[in-house]
């Protein structure tokens, strides 16, 4: 969403936006919001420690609820399929507001996987009087499962926006990085995510027991794991990968070091739905640990791979790309299905055109 913000601000043609946030993961949000600029007009502050889904939603839905009646904006921008975005989504569309839906049309088909963010996005989608759908590919599901065709807009993906204006800023402070993360030289990185909740318990256990063999197999190779803030991820992983010397637990990198770290990386080990798009603006082979995705452009592109969460596989699958540099460049991808950097902009034009009374 930071692209849209900071689009917004040069345009004569809209009012400056309302930001809301909940104060979901604010540690890492933070930093996000400094990096960019932003600052948010209202904070929800809705978190507290072990609360259901039901209970996050609940509480997401009624207070949202409560900022449209006040704010009495002309339309609701939401992102993605967070539990956020579908509340947001469900409370403008109870007051009558119409919801732009950003990141619109991706699907597995599957409501367990990912979960529960297949069930989130169809129902904001439900919600939506404008989808801005990020290829041609989510504009055919949209039309699929009925959707009004003059409301689909394909506009590309506001992460790679976002990407691509970090990445020029951050390969200009390289040194502050190199500096930082000196432990890796010059050697091979792999980069690791996993935090999803469809892979808590046995499946995260089962990507850090292939780790924990990668690393004892390449120990040339440095494996760098920020690992995520639930308690539920950060119990598993520090039990049963710390002192591995070539495999490094950090906290969630910031995210113009997150990219930098992206940037350097051999490979990359994710369940992220995002990285999915970021690596081939970046031309980085990825293993996804899922066993579907709701980015398949990027699957065709063969930018990425589904792997699942077999030990096994994962570590076969992981040992051919570092052994294999052909293998490596035949997987980057020369274009990105994502979008061109302009996302936010055509974004911008459809609010200021007003394209829900199409």
């Amino acid at each position: 969403m930071a692209p849209l913000v900071l689009a917004a601000a040069g345009r004569s043609d809209l009012s400056r936006p309302t930001i809301c946030v909940t104060g979901q993961h604010r540690e890492m949000l933070s930093p996000v919001l400094d990096y960019f600029g932003i600052v948010p007009d209202v904070d929800l502050a809705l978190m507290f420690s072990g609360q259901s889904l039901s209970e996050l939603t609940a509480r997401c839905l009624h207070a949202v609820a409560g900022e449209i009646a006040r704010v009495q904006p002309d339309c609701v921008v939401v992102q993605g399929d967070t539990t956020t975005a579908m509340a947001a989504a469900l409370a403008a569309f109870y007051a009558k507001v119409p919801v732009v839906h950003v990141e619109a049309g991706l699907r597995t088909g599957d409501l367990q996987a990912p979960w529960p963010e297949e069930l989130n996005r169809r129902i904001a989608t439900l919600a939506a009087a404008v989808h801005c759908a990020p290829t041609e590919r989510a504009r055919q599901a949209l039309l699929d499962e009925g959707v009004t065709p003059a409301r689909i807009h394909v506009t590309g993906n506001t992460v790679v926006d976002a990407l691509v204006w970090t990445v020029a800023r951050e390969r200009q402070a390289a040194a502050t990085w190199q500096a930082r993360h000196a432990y890796l030289g010059e050697r091979p990185l792999v980069l690791i995510t996993g935090h999803r909740r469809e892979n808590f318990g046995p499946g995260l256990a089962n990507l850090c027991a292939a780790l924990a063999r990668l690393a004892a197999r390449f120990p040339d190779v440095q494996f760098v794991y920020p690992v995520h803030l639930n308690p539920q991820v950060q119990g598993p992983v520090h039990q049963a990968l710390a002192g591995l010397t070539n495999l490094r637990l950090t906290d969630p990198a910031p995210y113009p070091e997150f990219v930098w770290l992206m940037d350097r990386a051999t490979l990359i080990l994710t369940d992220s739905g995002g990285i999915q798009e970021e690596a081939p603006t970046l031309g980085k082979p990825v293993l996804v640990l899922r066993e579907t995705t709701e980015r398949p452009e990027a699957l065709a592109s063969g930018a990425i791979e589904l792997v699942g969460t077999d030990v096994e596989r994962i570590v076969q699958r992981v040992a051919t790309l570092l052994e294999d540099p052909a293998e490596r460049q035949r997987r980057r991808s020369a274009v990105n299905p994502y979008g061109d950097g302009h996302a936010a902009g055509r974004i911008l034009d459809l609010i200021a055109a007003r394209a829900w009374l199409a």
